[in-house]
């Protein structure tokens, strides 16, 4: 890991790897006090 591409590119994975698994619980619990409240399933 001494390469500084080669941290940057890591970084970058990271990041999005994240990003897209953060995106995903989001999504997961607005769906899910959506049901709730309207008792339907979200708009799509």
């Amino acid at each position: 890991m001494s390469n500084d591409l080669v941290k940057r590119l890591a970084w970058s994975g990271l990041l999005a790897g994240i990003g897209a698994l953060s995106t995903i619980v989001a999504n997961r619990i607005a769906a899910a006090i959506w049901v709730r409240v309207f008792n339907e399933d979200p708009p799509e």
